[in-house]
């Protein structure tokens, strides 16, 4: 990785996380439990999806997807 896209990566996520910080008042132990629960949020999505897949079943196309195309 490049020293560049290293430093922006890092500008990125110190961003968010000032705002993720600033979104739960500044309370720390908030906001590791809010993102948290995002990720096993996500997870349980992931797992849906992997499920439909392996059954065959191909999830519709979101607007964000056909605009991709």
């Amino acid at each position: 990785m490049s020293a560049p896209s290293s430093l922006s990566d890092n500008s990125r996520y110190e961003k968010a996380c000032d705002q993720a910080i600033a979104m739960c008042d500044g309370n720390l132990r908030s906001t590791i439990k809010a993102l948290i629960m995002a990720n096993e949020y996500l997870e349980a999505e992931l797992e849906e999806l992997q499920a439909a897949i392996t059954a065959g079943c191909v999830p519709a196309p979101t607007q964000a997807a056909s605009d991709a195309a």
